[in-house]
């Protein structure tokens, strides 16, 4: 089999590139603004279609998370890389998923949105990447200090086909039950009538675009949480490459669609508490590297049959239950009214976990 074209420099750069473009695309057909693509958000969106939360502003089954899966899974099985695979650890990795997703939405975004906020012009993203830069630095001390969840070791390849056909679910349920014009629940789903849940692009380009970005990211093995631990931790540059490429492909595409509107007051679904911006996204970070991949790539791994990410998956979509029926999550007004708590928690938990999973070496 020749070269992996996506696995080289050129080739992640392509790949963010990609990823760039096609989430400025997503928001001028109608997704939320600075918002083309994120992650935790639509994980968010889809914790509340089936009902986990009742914030009617953020209902909506996204299908590009549905194909960022399904591609990785093709992907996975097209160049013989499907290899259903278990660690150890599940309910660490689980809680983990749920601290991650608390702290993005009381930044109001993962990674991947908030390179794209920078992109539109959202200078409150500033401070929530270099939040995000603390926490994986805090994350890297743990790893040289021996933290570690355990070796992954060979599954039964129905385990790693759950997540996959979890968003098959999904995504038959939703075509079972589409939006009804002015219903905010069709059958077993519920819909947003406003706010950020009620803007989508077309599904069938949502879904096309998922599928798209699932199947080149992982072959390129694209992570934004990978690109900032490798610069900290081994001074490797390439995933980084491709994270850059992102963020400038991103600017030029919302500058060419008039998308690029710069400030810190008024911007799309964020706020300026920018203390709450950077601990929230510091949360994030530690957990992402605690957890050994951002949201996006937690989504791929999943896709190509490893458990220990689809435990990681389910835990962000339950953590979106919890942030929005307890008030955790912010909104344009700001921290929500027990945001600042969970925060406080969350890093609680994650450096309990950072400093009492140890590496046991045997005897």
């Amino acid at each position: 089999m020749g070269k992996n074209f996506f696995s080289t420099r050129w080739g992640i750069i392509l790949v963010g590139a990609v990823i760039g473009i096609l989430a400025a695309v997503l928001q001028k057909l109608g997704n939320p603004g600075n918002m083309g693509i994120c992650v935790a958000c639509f994980e968010r969106d889809i914790a509340g279609a089936i009902g986990l939360h009742r914030a009617g502003v953020v209902q909506y089954m996204r299908p590009e998370i549905i194909g960022f899966v399904l591609g990785s899974l093709v992907a996975a099985y097209s160049f013989k890389e499907f290899k259903p695979r278990c660690g150890s650890a599940p309910i660490v990795r689980f809680v983990l998923g749920i601290f991650a997703m608390i702290g993005a939405l009381v930044f109001l975004g993962c990674p991947w949105r908030a390179v794209l906020r920078l992109a539109g012009g959202d200078w409150n993203a500033i401070v929530g990447l270099l939040g995000l830069a603390s926490g994986i630095y805090m994350g890297v001390l743990f790893l040289k200090n021996g933290y570690n969840l355990g070796r992954s070791q060979s599954t039964n390849t129905a385990a790693g086909w759950i997540l996959p056909l979890i968003m098959v679910g999904f995504l038959v349920l939703m075509l079972i039950f589409p939006q009804a014009d002015g219903e905010n629940k069709t059958g077993v789903l519920f819909y947003s009538l406003k706010g950020p849940g009620a803007m989508h692009a077309p599904i069938l380009i949502s879904i096309v675009i998922g599928l798209g970005i699932g199947f080149i990211a992982q072959r390129s093995r694209f992570c934004t949480m990978g690109a900032l631990r490798d610069l900290i931790l081994f001074g490797q540059t390439h995933l980084l490459s491709g994270f850059l490429a992102l963020v400038f492909f991103a600017l030029i595409a919302n500058l060419i669609l008039g998308q690029f509107h710069p400030g810190f007051v008024g911007q799309p679904v964020a706020h300026t508490a920018h203390v709450w911006n950077f601990l929230g996204m510091a949360l994030a970070g530690l957990a992402f590297a605690l957890a050994g991949g951002c949201p996006g790539r937690q989504l791929f791994l999943a896709g190509e049959g490893d458990t220990d990410a689809a435990i990681f998956v389910m835990g962000m979509i339950v953590g979106a239950g919890f942030a929005h029926n307890f008030g955790l999550a912010s909104s344009p007004k700001g921290v929500g009214p027990h945001g600042i708590a969970a925060v406080v928690v969350g890093f609680a938990v994650c450096l309990f976990i950072g400093f009492a999973m140890k590496k046991k070496i045997s005897a």
